[in-house]
Order: C-alpha cells, then structure tokens, then sequence
C-alpha cells in the first residue's frame, strides 16, 4: 500500500504529465509552452494569405445561392476557414504547405468524399425491371480501384451493377432463408419471381432515402463541415473538425449516461462503422461485435429491419438506442466479408466496467495473474476519481497476496488514454528512469521519466497487444519491451498511433479556452511520441516480441493504412539500463514462437486469413450461383476460424477472493463478470501467453536453484 500512496502523492509534481493520448475523438494533452503560443496566435491581428481561404468563400457561397436559405450569420464559414488555415499552419505539429497544390489535393479529396463511390447521382427507371442473374459479369465493390466515369454510358453502367448486386445479396438471403424455413407451421413461402421483386423493391426504398437524405439532409452546413474536415484530415487523420453539434454528441457519447449497446459509430466511406466497443456493454457480451463492422441494417426486435444506406451517425445512433431491456437486431459485414445478424438487449452503459480487472489463470503448471486493461482511463475533473496506474497497482497487490507465479498484462484493443498513467504504470514494474519521450514542432524532446526507485512487482511479465492497441499502450509495450523487462505478444505490430492531439476552441476571443466554441473546436495535433530507443511509434508501432496470427492481420486497420498519417522517424536514445533478470528473454521467444509456429490451429488461422483478404481483395460476380457459392465458402471459412479460437482443454480461471462478491447486488454485473471469465477460459491466445510466462518461471526457477546449489557447495568447501 507504500506504493499506492507514493503514487498519489507524487500525481500533481509534473505539469508536463497532466493529459491523455490515445485515437479517440477529443483526446488531448495540456502542454503550458504550447497553450502559450496559442494565446498569442489567436489574439494575433496578422492574417494569413491563403489561396485556398478565398477558394472555399466562393465555392461555398456559390452553394448557398443555389435556392438555399441564409440563416447563418454572414461571414461564418470564411471566418471557421481563416481561423483553422491559421492554426494548421501556426500549431499542428507537422503542417503541409497551404499552397496551390494543398487547394487541388483538397478539391479531388472532396470529389471522392461526396462521391465515395464514383456514381453520378441519377438513373431514375433501371429499378422498375427485374434483374437476371444468370449472366456471368462483375462488380469492383472497392472504390479505390475506381475511376470517375468517363461517359454517361459508363456511368450508367456503374449504377446497374451496383444495385443489381444490391439486389443480389438480398434475393439470395431471401433464398436461403426460405430454405431453412421449408416447411416450418406460418412460413408463408415465394416464387423466385416474387423474391426478386421484393429484393427490388427494398433496394429502390434504400436509394430513395439515401437520395432524400442527399436533398433533403445533406444542407450547406453539412457540406461545408465536410469540407473543412477534408482540410484538417490532410494533415494528418488525427486533425479533425467539430461543428457546435457533432461536439455536444460527442460529449454526450462520452457520458455514458444512456441506454443503448455500447458501442460508438463512425461513418466511413459512406458505411456506418463499428468504432469501439465498451468492456461489459450489451455489444461486448455478444462477443459479436467488432470494431471496423459495418452497420448495414437495424432492426427491432423481430421487426423489419432499416437500410442503412445514406444514413448519417447521428441518425444510426438514434435507431440503435431505445429502452432498457428491448432487442436490437444488427446485421453486420465483419473484416473477412461475411455478413452476420447480432441480437443485443439494450442496457445502462456502466462505464466503470472498463476499470481494470484481474483474475487468476493457468493451463495446468503455474498460477499467473491476468490484468485486463481497456484504456488508460484517467478523471481529470476529480482528483478522487478513477485512474488506471493506480487501479493496476491495486490489482497487482492483490495477485501478489494470492503470491502468483508470474503476470500477464493485456491491452488487447487498449486504444490509449492518459500520459500520465501509462508512465506511473511503467513505473510499477521497473526501477526508476525514462519511459517516453515526447517532442513538438520546435522543441527538443522532454523526457518522461518513473522517478519512483522502488518497484512493486519483480517478477515474470507479458504484454498482449493486437492491432487496436494503440497510443498510450504503444508507449507501455515498447517501454517494457526496451528495458526487456518483459515480452511482448500479438499480432505483428501494433495500431501504430504516436501523436497527441488536443481540442481547441476556434473562437479567438473566447473559444480557445472552451472546447465548445460557436464556431466549431478542431482537434488538432499538436505533439509526436518517440521510444526511450529513439524510434517513434507511429506508423510502425511496437512490432511484437512473439508473433501470433490473427484475422485481422491482413485487414487495413492500423495507421499506415492512412494515406495521410505522419511518418516515421528517430530521435537520440534516452539513457536507460535495461533489466537484469533470471531468465533468458530471447530463449523465452525462440522457445515461444517455435510452439506457435508448430500449432495447427495458429497454422490454419493464418492460412484462412490470407485466403479471407484474397476474396476481398477481388472482383464480385453477379451470377447468383456464383455468387452463393463465393458466399457459402467465405462463410464455411469464416466459422472454421471461430472454431480454432476455442482450445480442446478450457484454462482454469479463478476469480480473487472478494471479487466476484462485490456483484452480490447487482445481477446483471455479475452475470457480464461471469462472461468474462468464460471468454478467457477459451482464448488461444492467453493460453500461448501462458505457456510463454511459464517458460520464464521455469528458467527463473532453474536460475534460483542454481544459485542454491552454489552457495550450499561454497559453504561445504568452506566447512
């Protein structure tokens, strides 16, 4: 408990500490040399000559003049432009050059962006005939693979595959829905002609509303902050724009005070996306639900299911909420491109589920202690409140109280947070010394450092990392990994995100201080990470010490997936010594990697995978038994994947004495705690973790008794 209270007493010394990181909206770090600058940048009377300010003024005013209404205040959107030219430029930590070139890069991204798919908005009739789906012809689904068209002809073309195949998915689930239900008592059965009709029909209600939302919704406002978000998201993907109305929904997202299931939404490339997912929410307990699915369909309940097509976030979110207790039906395209219907029931979002929480596991040999870490999560408002280096610290006394043979750490999906905790979290593991550096625009970097020598715990130590862990758990991983404190395990590297971002106000005279101004807030970024070893953590990330195949590995997900994110560079190393251990960490890994490469499950997981990506990667037919067949063979391969992530033998998992009781109360937190264990009862991955901590424990065994051994032969030579 020493340990807890130097903890908090040392939590207020360093001004450079106080903050978050991670790639969540609204994450930002309070640096005072930089809130400097930017007071004298924003009280500043010099402009800044922008071709592309004068660019946008006229773009945007020609479309306010085209029969549409003038309830904004004159000069508002010129003067949201200006300010952001003027911070891009003044503040971001890497800004291109706002030039003639930056003006034309900005007028074809926001072609594509109001044209995702490179489809000219018309053909009015090609619904009103059936479609026939005999003919052996394609459809390219990936927009990056496209052109605009070059004729009318073309384009026209482009529209008839594509709602074909709209048609097509829906006519062959139809099918095969009615296949299953052959014979069942009230199954009212259809012709195939009735079935196409109907699929048709679907179809031309899902573009009707996505042309309606087009005329109706997609108003000068919602074009221009769309614009503006093409500007700042050039920079780098990280930079981004909040109208006054996007940032109080954000806000109100982050409250958690609502009943719904628990994940947050993105739109992207036209698709209503999976953003995160709240440990021990509705969404988390299907198991289901991943982040990077795409919504296409909401239902309630047994009801009809929605279209999402042409929705906004905004409009999908609403549609998802509703009372404690309902069913939502949602119908989801996973990574690998299988389509899947999760049931939810909606409940309360508890956010102090995402607290840190550890168990005890074994696979038969030694008792290891399972820390579980989301986020870095830290309450910035309440000096009392939660913070994760201190909630870990708890969390380790407790396994060490059970006196635990090694520790497992895993950040799994851990998109970041709070810079402060993830040094004071290092800290609990190491002796005192460096843990991240940071450096902004101009500035040589400032080294973060454990200033605390003691160290709570000793012994063997695994990180897991996949390809969302992100940020703030970029820094920790590769700090143990530098010091070979301990081993890194995972996917080949991780999301690869070493930036920090902050929200500004864009209101010079009072929005600075707020990040609610009436113009708007931009997130921008503002500062860059880099290793203790010198190398930066973005877009390479922390490449795993113990490679383990996963499906997403080959899916477009981390950050050098992003055309515009920042590069990678190197810096001076920080002085630091590295670990003395027991054990031979390289052996660990060789020993380790050897086993995972030999493991069939592993072995076919992979296989699968890069079979998955090659499906995604090609052309779709509009043939219907072509295309149940594609289906029927993504669909067999997607499930064999299901059934190698569950082990042949289950891991014993052990709840800590008094855990598990402090659910008494509530039902329904004991029935998600229960979940929880049940889920890691079957993961390969934690099992191979296991194994890998085991090693060290064996060695660190092997070493103590060596000692023994010598001390008890000098003692006999001296006797």
């Amino acid at each position: 408990m020493q340990q807890l209270k130097k903890m908090s007493e040392t939590s207020h010394h360093n001004p450079l500490l106080i903050g978050v990181v991670g790639n969540k909206p609204g994450c930002f770090i309070v640096i005072f040399g930089i809130m400097q600058n930017l007071v004298k940048i924003m009280f500043s009377k010099r402009s800044l000559p922008v071709l592309l300010v004068l660019l946008c003024c006229a773009l945007f005013i020609g479309f306010r003049s085209m029969g549409t209404n003038h309830a904004d205040p004159p000069g508002k959107y010129e003067k949201i432009l200006h300010n952001v030219a003027d911070i891009l430029q003044q503040v971001h930590y890497n800004p291109k050059k706002i030039n003639d070139e930056f003006s034309k890069e900005i007028f074809s991204k926001y072609l594509e962006t109001v044209d995702v798919e490179k489809n000219v908005f018309l053909q009015s009739d090609i619904l009103a005939k059936p479609f026939e789906f005999q003919t052996d012809e394609t459809i390219i689904r990936d927009s990056e693979k496209l052109e605009f068209p070059k004729s009318l002809d073309e384009k026209k073309d482009r529209w008839r595959k594509r709602l074909k195949y709209m048609t097509l998915e829906r006519f062959a689930d139809m099918q095969e829905n009615q296949e299953k239900n052959k014979g069942k008592e009230g199954f009212k059965a259809q012709t195939a002609v009735e079935m196409e009709a109907s699929a048709r029909e679907g179809v031309a209600k899902v573009v009707g509303r996505m042309f309606d939302r087009l005329k109706l919704k997609y108003n000068d406002d919602e074009r221009f902050n769309q614009f503006v978000n093409v500007i700042t998201s050039t920079m780098d993907p990280h930079t981004t724009f909040f109208p006054p109305r996007d940032k109080r929904y954000f806000d109100e997202q982050m409250s958690g005070r609502f009943f719904g299931i628990g994940a947050s939404l993105t739109s992207q490339e036209g698709n209503i996306k999976i953003a995160s997912v709240i440990t021990g929410s509705p969404a988390w307990k299907t198991n289901e639900v991943t982040v990077g699915d795409v919504v296409l369909k909401v239902a309630q309940g047994a009801n009809e299911p929605v279209d999402l097509t042409g929705f906004d976030v905004e409009d999908a979110v609403k549609i998802i909420r509703g009372s404690k207790g309902t069913e939502v039906r949602l119908t989801l395209r996973k990574a690998d491109g299988s389509v899947k219907v999760v049931s939810i029931i909606r409940d309360e979002i508890v956010q102090d589920e995402s607290f840190a929480r550890s168990t005890i596991v074994s696979n038969g040999k030694s008792k290891i202690g399972y820390i579980m870490l989301p986020e870095f999560y830290a309450d910035f408002e309440n000096p009392r409140g939660a913070r994760s280096a201190v909630d870990v610290a708890k969390e380790v006394i407790k396994l060490k109280e059970q006196k635990v043979d090694g520790i497992i750490i895993d950040l799994r999906n851990n998109g970041g947070g709070s810079l402060y905790d993830v040094v004071q979290m290092a800290g609990l593991f190491i002796e005192d010394g460096p843990i991240v550096q940071v450096k902004d625009r101009d500035g040589k970097p400032s080294i973060l450092r454990d200033r605390d020598k003691s160290v709570l715990y000793d012994g063997p130590l695994a990180v897991m990392v996949n390809e969302f862990s992100a940020s703030a758990s970029e820094i920790f991983a590769a700090a143990i990994q530098d010091y070979k404190r301990g081993i890194v395990i995972g996917s080949t590297s991780t999301y690869g995100k070493g930036t920090v971002q902050r929200n500004i106000g864009l209101d010079k005279e009072t929005g600075m201080f707020s990040s609610n101004s009436e113009l708007g807030t931009i997130k921008l970024t503002l500062q860059k990470f880099y290793r203790i070893n010198g190398g930066s953590t973005q877009l390479k990330g922390v490449a795993s010490d113990i490679v383990v195949p996963d499906v997403l590995e080959k899916s477009k997900v981390r950050e050098k997936d992003e055309p515009t994110a920042l590069g990678w560079d190197e810096i001076a190393k920080a002085p630091y010594n590295t670990w003395k251990s027991p054990y031979d960490l390289n052996q660990v890994v060789r020993n380790s990697q050897e086993r995972v490469n030999q493991n069939p499950a592993f072995n076919l997981i992979k296989t699968n995978t890069d079979w998955l990506a090659e499906q995604n990667d090609r052309v779709y037919s509009l043939n219907l038994q072509k295309f149940k067949e594609e289906k029927k063979k993504v669909n067999s391969t997607v499930k064999q994947i299901e059934t190698l992530y569950k082990l042949s033998q289950e891991l014993e998992v052990e709840s800590i004495p008094g855990d598990e009781e402090k659910f008494a109360t509530d039902p329904d937190k004991l029935t998600r705690y229960k979940a929880w264990k049940k889920n890691l009862r079957n993961d390969i991955y934690l099992d191979e973790t296991i194994n890998a901590v085991n090693y060290m424990i064996y060695q660190q065994n092997l070493a103590i008794k060596k000692s023994a051994d010598s001390k008890l032969e000098k003692s006999k030579q001296e006797n």
